[in-house]
């Protein structure tokens, strides 16, 4: 994963947004991409898909490329992880200057820090690569100039591992292979206990943990549909039920375990969960070398379906059309319409939610862990997004609706926040089967810990009467806004958060995760700002329950 703290090319989706800047002085009104050039953007340099490490760290060395830009191209090329995150610094700096580290696979790299944090993330990267550089160049440098993609194979070979800066004898399966067959795996045995429900399956969404032992899934979702229900005052109606909303609710009652898990005075199960304290904040992390991944198999809707008009020809249409296309999406009654578009007005008495590809971009800027959780965790990010859709060519539409659009918001958010680049690819599908016609309006989430799996009918938010897992006789979902604020003041009581356990709604709890709220408000300006529309404004009244 790549943080977007300065632009860095994508290469399948760089051309796109260069056509549209090209056509931005003679088309009036027109929304450009571009953005300033300096002899430090890494843009300069784009990294070619033939170009040895060896000549990206000769150039560095040269003068002709910065830190940051050198270790993203690393990145890119040897594909290990890559962040460059917002921390603390020690002493009487804290309130002086701006502090940054860079994490490789999980390994942290001493703390850089400046004046702003520009100047900050380029000291990080330069005391990291101090210390990277000489043990990549003792150690046998991967040639890619020619080498063909790594194949799996039976025997043992000799690979770079990245994480120790060292070679090591073992089998390396790619995580973009590793992620669709755990999906296949998990969803078969949630099917195989249920077959009755396996017309729901059509369209699915879960999020994986890999470690350096393994990948597997503790959050799936499937389902396509908002609710017909009015907008709920009790917290107990789930009002989007498409598959990837319905995975990450399933992520946060996996987080909020883990979380138990964490303040629980038994020391095994404490040691079993997935965070860890750190000396220099108040929040927890995810453990050193657990990483989060995100396998839908359809294109998310909204932006990320950019219309291959766009793409074959992008001078011959309007201004208008062009910030339409990949500006904010609503989803209501199954249609996917631009923010921008005069038909919002009919849909003022509707239920309607912001779409998929949109909550995608927000959630990497402001993490997938939610208002709520935010009071006890640092934002969780996901490192790749992958895509089994076999009707998608590409992921140029994608990446400019997660990545481009947001590339220069991250010097305005709050500490631990930023924009983080994830990895795109295309990977097969894992779907079983399509979705039923007397199953199209249900959907499945379970998350890891869970004994079976909930069915939830999405025009009715609620659960069905045949669901293998029913909370009560209200037919609420366990993934409803009032099961999340029970779970929350669980934790709180047991990290004996007492300023939590006060708060009088719902509303109130996620209103006092102060740098939150700051990270979601600077991107939906700066969205707006940049043309792309305003995002959709919740009814207050859908948030003050109390239990």
């Amino acid at each position: 994963m790549i943080p977007a703290g300065r632009p860095f090319p994508v290469p399948r989706g760089a051309c796109f947004a260069q056509n549209l800047t090209r056509n931005s002085n003679t088309t009036s009104g027109l929304k450009s991409f571009k953005q300033p050039t300096t002899l430090n953007d890494p843009r300069q340099f784009p990294v070619k898909a033939k170009v040895s490490p060896q000549k990206l760290i000769d150039r560095y060395k040269k003068g002709q490329s910065d830190a940051v830009s050198l270790l993203h191209q690393l990145a890119q090329v040897l594909q290990f992880h890559l962040e460059i995150k917002e921390t603390i610094a020690s002493g009487d700096l804290q309130k002086l200057c701006f502090a940054f580290c860079v994490v490789i696979d999980g390994v942290e790299y001493k703390t850089g820090t400046g004046i702003n944090k520009k100047e900050a993330r380029l000291k990080a990267a330069t005391l990291a690569l101090e210390e990277f550089l000489p043990s990549m160049e003792n150690s046998s440098l991967p040639d890619t100039t020619d080498a063909p993609p790594p194949l799996p194979v039976k025997e043992e070979s000799c690979v770079f591992d990245i994480r120790h800066n060292r070679a090591s004898s073992e089998t390396k399966i790619p995580v973009n292979k590793q992620i669709p067959h755990a999906v296949r795996a998990q969803l078969s045995r949630l099917m195989s206990c249920h077959p009755q429900f396996s017309g729901c399956a059509g369209t699915i969404a879960a999020f994986l943990l890999q470690t350096s032992s393994e990948c597997k899934v503790v959050a799936l979702g499937t389902g396509g549909f908002n609710t017909r229900e009015s907008i709920s005052s009790d917290g107990r109606i789930v009002h989007d039920s498409h598959a990837v909303v319905t995975a990450r609710r399933s992520l946060m009652r996996y987080l909020y375990r883990n979380l138990l898990m964490f303040y629980s005075k038994n020391p095994t199960l404490s040691q079993q969960s997935v965070y860890q304290h750190k000396s220099n904040s108040n929040l927890l992390s995810l453990k050193t070398g657990i990483s989060l991944h995100l396998y839908v198999n359809s294109l998310p809707k909204g932006a990320a379906v950019i219309p291959s008009k766009l793409y074959l020809n992008p001078l011959s249409i309007s201004a208008w059309k062009v910030n339409s296309e990949i500006g904010l999406h609503l989803m209501v009654e199954g249609k996917v319409v631009s923010v921008l578009s005069s038909a919002v007005e009919n849909f003022a008495y509707k239920v309607v939610s912001m779409s998929t590809a949109d909550k995608i971009t927000q959630w990497q800027v402001i993490g997938y862990q939610g208002a709520l959780l935010s009071h006890f965790i640092e934002p969780i990010y996901v490192q790749s997004i992958l895509i089994g859709d076999s009707c998608c060519t590409d992921v140029r539409g994608m990446e400019v609706s997660v990545c481009q659009r947001v590339e220069g918001v991250t010097s305005q958010l709050p500490m631990f926040y930023c924009m983080m680049r994830p990895q795109i690819s295309l990977v097969p599908s894992v779907a079983t089967c399509t979705t039923s016609s007397n199953q199209l309006t249900l959907g499945i989430n379970w998350s890891e810990g869970d004994s079976t799996s909930e069915v939830v009918d999405g025009l009715e938010g609620k659960t069905v009467e045949e669901s293998p897992f029913k909370s009560g006789t209200t037919l609420a979902s366990r993934l409803c806004k009032a099961a999340m604020l029970h779970r929350f003041k669980l934790v709180a009581k047991e990290a004996q958060r007492h300023d939590l356990l006060a708060t009088s709604s719902y509303r109130e709890a996620k209103r006092m995760a102060k740098a939150y709220q700051e990270a979601k408000s600077v991107l939906r300006a700066y969205l707006r700002q940049q043309g792309f529309g305003s995002w959709l404004e919740k009814v207050s009244v859908s948030d003050n329950f109390t239990k």
